[in-house]
């Protein structure tokens, strides 16, 4: 690009970012978003979002609106908004430049035949018996095609280029079919649809698109670009070049998958948290700025290795740690009752709301004889080296005081349903305290004021990327389904968390941090999805 401007080849950079609204994007096309609009950006130059509808059976508006939303949250807007599908006169104009050139015909062969007359990598096609009908007949039958005479799949318009070409790209490509189906946008006006692989490049060349930067599978087809941008005889003349994908460990990012998994309900919907979608990971609560972050630090090169799906939760991390508050969250509650503590006092308790970013300021959480610990908090007969509750021992509650547990009250079963303690008044938190010391800390929700909660809590949805069978035969991707991907829990929050709001984010002492769930949260009882854990294995 910097080559170009400076050579005055090109005036300005035009680039563009062209999904087909057939689905929900992912995780792999943010790499394609943040290339597309930021090379752009850092040349001063435009990005356009174009649609590329082009297939009616596969399209619906439900995907371009969420399409748009995604990509204006993750913080970018288009120059202009296109659509393939308004330049389907044009390009059925170009086509017919084609077939008046000798460049084009109309094949009656099957999909199938087509397919067995393309020869092999090793193997040279043949020619269609059709190839060499006259330009009048050609255009006739073209009209035809469009007028709607003939069933979908009976005929088709194929470039004349070489049946013999190393490049099975270029053996005759398929450039316009028949399909007797309604369209998004242009209704029920047209019955023949170009293929992708013919549309794109005159999409990119109306639009003046200057590089037009795509996946590394497109790379074969590019010497079919090329020569349709010069057959066509297009004023612009965009240059096409390839990147490597962005693939992450343990996630699907085929568009065909990802509806199996919502349309078989494996899921509750593209945004399920546990999908690798833009809408899933934003519902789960990863932001725009560590995405950003991530696919930059993914680089771009011809590469399209896989990537620890740690790093993506590395940049999650580095960016909420400063903006989001602590809190106490209490995940699988156990009563304590402290026996010592006035049974009708409460005092309130200073606890910083984030003590990396003292701009947050500090809440006030109350504190009273009843509280809520963690169940994994409390063992009866503890091993070695297990500093939290047990009976005798002293631990630390986080912000309060020193609790020592005296005595343990069980149900019929055996089951452990509530704690005794006594606390030490001279050992409140801030008070500098340091007659003896404790090694466990505890994080608690007092019990009179807590604020019931749900905790959605995720592993990955698919297990691994392998898919193949023992006997050697492909296998259903859905063989991977994770059974334990999600876990729900019901537990407790602070009273100041009473009125939270969808999208809001906390990290919750030594849980993680947590995304308000805009789905299922309701006034009287928040939901909380978690975003990552608190520990990282990823080191840069």
């Amino acid at each position: 690009m910097k080559e170009d401007l400076e050579a005055g080849k090109h005036d300005k950079i035009v680039t563009r970012f062209p999904p087909e609204p057939n689905g929900y994007l992912h995780i792999g096309h943010a790499k394609s978003i943040v290339i597309n609009f930021g090379l752009a950006d850092d040349f001063n130059g435009l990005t356009n979002l174009r649609f590329d509808d082009t297939n009616p059976l596969k399209e619906d508006q439900e995907y371009v609106d969420a399409i748009k939303e995604d990509v204006k949250w993750l913080g970018y807007d288009w120059d202009e908004l296109r659509f393939a599908s308004d330049y389907f006169e044009v390009m059925y104009e170009k086509a017919v430049l084609l077939i008046k050139k000798g460049k084009a015909y109309v094949d009656d062969l099957t999909a199938e035949q087509i397919r067995e007359y393309r020869g092999t990598l090793t193997e040279p096609g043949k020619e269609s018996p059709y190839r060499n009908r006259s330009v009048e007949e050609n255009l006739e039958l073209f009209e035809r095609m469009r007028n709607g005479e003939f069933a979908n799949g009976e005929k088709v318009l194929r470039a004349k280029i070489d049946m013999s070409s190393p490049n099975i790209n270029l053996r005759d490509p398929v450039i316009y079919r028949i399909s007797h189906a309604t369209h998004h946008n242009t209704g029920d006006k047209w019955c023949i649809y170009p293929m992708y692989a013919f549309a794109h490049p005159l999409e990119d060349a109306i639009e003046d698109v200057t590089h037009s930067l795509c996946t590394v599978e497109f790379e074969d087809q590019r010497p079919f670009y090329d020569w349709v941008i010069a057959e066509c005889e297009t004023e612009s003349k965009p240059r096409q070049i390839e990147f490597g994908r962005l693939n992450v460990e343990n996630a699907v990012t085929s568009k065909r998958k990802l509806k199996q998994l919502v349309d078989e309900k494996f899921v509750d919907g593209w945004d399920d948290p546990r999908m690798p979608t833009i809408s899933g990971l934003r519902r789960r609560g990863f932001t725009p700025e560590a995405i950003r972050e991530f696919v930059k630090a993914t680089g771009v090169s011809k590469g399209s290795g896989v990537v620890d799906s740690a790093m993506v939760e590395h940049f999650v991390r580095e960016d909420l740690k400063l903006k989001a508050p602590r809190t106490m969250g209490i995940l699988r509650p156990l009563k304590v009752v402290i026996t010592n503590y006035p049974e009708d006092q409460v005092e309130m308790l200073d606890a910083e709301n984030n003590p990396e970013n003292e701009e947050m300021g500090v809440r006030q959480i109350p504190f009273s004889r009843e509280i809520y610990i963690e169940q994994d908090d409390f063992m009866e007969d503890p091993p070695k080296k297990y500093f939290r509750l047990f009976p005798g021992n002293e631990v630390r509650l986080k912000h309060a005081y020193f609790i020592k547990c005296e005595d343990v009250i069980k149900d019929e079963n055996g089951n452990v349903v509530e704690i005794h303690c006594t606390y030490d008044p001279e050992t409140k938190s801030g008070t500098g305290f340091t007659g003896r010391k404790v090694k466990g800390t505890l994080h608690w929700v007092d019990a009179k004021h807590a604020v019931p909660a749900e905790f959605r809590l995720y592993e990955p949805l698919i297990l691994d990327n392998e898919e193949e069978a023992a006997d050697g035969e492909e296998k259903t991707f859905l063989d991977n389904i994770n059974p334990n991907s999600l876990e729900i829990v019901q537990g407790f929050v602070e009273p100041n968390m009473k009125d939270v709001k969808p999208q809001e984010k906390f990290q919750f002492f030594r849980h993680g941090y947590f995304n308000v769930d805009p789905k299922y949260t309701t006034p009287e009882k928040p939901v909380f999805n978690l975003i990552v854990s608190l520990k990282s294995s990823f080191k840069l």
